[in-house]
């Protein structure tokens, strides 16, 4: 794959030993569930270690001291439902005053364009860094117009976050938003006929949620 100054591929071991749990058919839902926040998590701390932060007093036991946190109102998160739902407590692990937006999706079943049938934001999102979260980067194509309708809606700093993906999803978010950092945690070898990534985990909401 050609590498794009926007895009994170991470080789950290511990990233891994859990992704390939994860991928494990015997995997139960509930085990698979804490694997992708667990994951979510390890990748977050990497991803944003330029946090927007803002200096404050500390009084400890002895004196007073300066000290940085995470600027109030700085992080918004937004999974793509249904399964980017799974992400969110991997990022609240870190950023627990975070607010959470939603944004749904449909697929058209004859032009497979994605279409919105959901968003709801926060106020004050445009002021902050929005992170949009996904199990699985595909095609690409409900990341991208994920993107576009959160840009649509003023927001400028965008960060998209996927635990799986392939050369080819990345690849058409990176070329359609090179503005936006996207990080992967495993970059697979490639989709099938039907769409699914290869090897993969098989159907990420489906996992989550026990729907299948």
């Amino acid at each position: 794959m050609k590498e794009y100054s926007n895009v994170t591929i991470f080789d950290h071991i511990l990233i891994q030993h859990k992704v390939a749990i994860l991928r494990d058919k015997n995997t139960s839902q509930k085990e698979f569930r804490e694997l992708v926040e667990e994951i979510t998590t390890l990748m977050v701390y990497e991803a944003f270690k330029d946090v927007p932060t803002k200096k404050v007093i500390v009084e400890t036991p002895l004196e007073k001291c300066e000290q940085n946190m995470v600027k109030d109102d700085s992080i918004t998160i937004v999974p793509i439902l249904r399964a980017g739902l799974g992400m969110v407590n991997g990022v609240h692990a870190l950023f627990p005053t975070a607010k959470v937006g939603h944004i749904g999706l449909y697929r058209d079943e004859e032009t497979l364009e994605p279409h919105e049938y959901y968003c709801k934001l926060p106020e004050k999102v445009t002021e902050s860094t929005v992170i949009v979260l996904d199990p699985m980067l595909a095609t690409g194509g409900s990341a991208v117009a994920a993107i576009n309708f959160l840009k649509k809606r003023g927001c400028k700093d965008i960060r998209l976050m996927h635990i799986i993906g392939v050369p080819e999803g990345v690849e058409a978010v990176a070329k359609a938003h090179p503005d936006v950092k996207i990080y992967v945690s495993t970059l697979d070898r490639q989709l099938n006929e039907n769409g699914y990534i290869l090897p993969g985990l098989g159907d990420a909401g489906d996992r989550l949620f026990g729907t299948k």
